[in-house]
């Protein structure tokens, strides 16, 4: 069977998302924002937590581990990277690793850049990318540890999966990227429609996730940086696309 996945709000604006195995019983944690609204949504669904798995180390994604694995002795998954601050892990992985939920298997990819450890997981079988900070809809995450030919390299592993993916990422940012992309590409048409769609939700208090990844290809900006007609709207004929990417995220950073 399919996995279920339940996506909620954590903290001001976190995704919290689990993903069941129906077939199992197993139930994962994508990153643990905060532990009550993850215990609740265990709760509704009559679901028991058996892994978290974490995509890098910034206190909005880790901070409630302590309090999950003390109440349900989860497995918790994280990058290899030994020096990145994440209490709790019991399993490190690698790009290309594979992690078990259940019967459900995740792929590992190593998407560095918004930081040095950042991961990625990827449900090939159920067609579901958990990019966290790496790739929002209509953005991306913004560099703070990595650097902009490193981060433009991780949009493009992420870039290279089906578009029938569906993305899954750490925060409710689209509506803001949605106003920057818009500055870029007033005529994609693609994007203006994203941007109906987007009022229409969050109008409507729904989430604006998950979406396609082939709609985030049209409408992404960030995804595109290696399109000519990206690089000449911002006068950047012939410049390289980590470069092109470089100006975006610091145009974006400024907005």
């Amino acid at each position: 069977m399919a996995a279920e996945i339940r996506l909620f709000t954590c903290l001001s604006d976190n995704f919290g998302y689990l993903v069941h195995d129906p077939d199992t019983g197993a139930t994962a944690s994508i990153d643990a924002p905060e532990a009550a609204p993850i215990i609740n949504a265990l709760d509704e669904e009559g679901w028991r937590l058996t892994d978290i798995l974490v995509t890098h180390h910034h206190h909005d994604h880790v901070g409630g581990i302590a309090e999950l694995k003390q109440k349900y002795g989860c497995r918790v998954t994280g990058p290899h990277d030994k020096s990145t601050r994440i209490a709790n892990v019991d399993l490190r992985v690698a790009h290309g690793d594979v992690v078990k939920v259940g019967s459900l298997l995740a792929r590992v990819l190593e998407t560095p850049g918004h930081t040095l450890d950042h991961i990625s997981y990827v449900f090939d079988t159920d067609k579901a990318l958990f990019a966290a900070d790496t790739l929002f809809s209509i953005g991306c995450g913004r560099v703070f540890e990595g650097n902009y030919p490193m981060m433009w390299d991780s949009l493009l592993k992420l870039r290279a999966l089906p578009d029938d993916f569906r993305l899954y990422c750490g925060h409710e940012y689209t509506a803001s990227n949605v106003k920057f992309a818009l500055q870029i590409e007033p005529d994609n048409a693609a994007l203006k429609a994203r941007a109906e769609e987007v009022a229409r939700l969050r109008a409507a208090s729904e989430p604006t996730i998950p979406s396609l990844l082939g709609e985030e290809k049209k409408a992404n900006v960030f995804l595109r940086a290696d399109d000519p007609d990206v690089a000449s709207r911002l006068h950047m004929k012939g410049a390289g696309a980590a470069e092109v990417f470089g100006e975006l995220r610091e145009r974006k950073n400024k907005s």
